[in-house]
């Protein structure tokens, strides 16, 4: 009988364990100009799990390639550079994509984006299972407060 219980509870455990899942909360993306190929998407991903994980990419129908960057300083210069890897997201923590910093990168845009629209992007995990959000696309001036100082909700 007690093994039986202790299977049981175990199982109860890596059940949970497993549901848990990122969270992602306010993804945007900024409009782009007629010609422009590329885009940013930015967002709050929580892990809610007690793995650590990466965001390893994503697929969107609005983009031919989707690759995950981060801003680095060369000299006196900002550039665009593909984190090749992924973004580590640590279990429990909240992990803030935002302009300047890491995001994920539209590349190849079938049309330009246009404030106001929304568009799907599936993003992509090492561990856990791919998660679909809906971007919505806006200005900075919109943005800016908005997102820069929301603290991701506790689910």
């Amino acid at each position: 009988m007690k093994k039986i219980l202790w299977t049981l509870l175990a199982l109860g455990m890596t059940q949970n364990v497993l549901a848990a899942e990122m969270m992602v909360e306010q993804p945007w993306a900024r409009p782009t100009l007629q010609g422009m190929t590329m885009g940013g998407a930015f967002m709050l991903l929580k892990n809610e799990s007690a793995q650590n994980d990466i965001l390893i990419g994503g697929e969107s129908p609005v983009a031919d390639k989707i690759e995950i960057h981060t801003h680095v300083r060369e000299g006196d210069v900002m550039k665009m550079r593909e984190v090749k890897g992924g973004i580590p997201l640590p279990a429990g923590q909240l992990v803030k994509l935002e302009p300047g910093a890491y995001h994920v990168m539209l590349m190849g845009l079938k049309k330009p984006l246009n404030a106001g629209d929304r568009f799907p992007l599936t993003l992509k995990f090492k561990h856990a299972k791919p998660k679909t959000v809906q971007v919505k696309v806006e200005s900075m001036q919109g943005s800016g407060s908005q997102h820069g100082a929301h603290d991701m909700k506790h689910h």
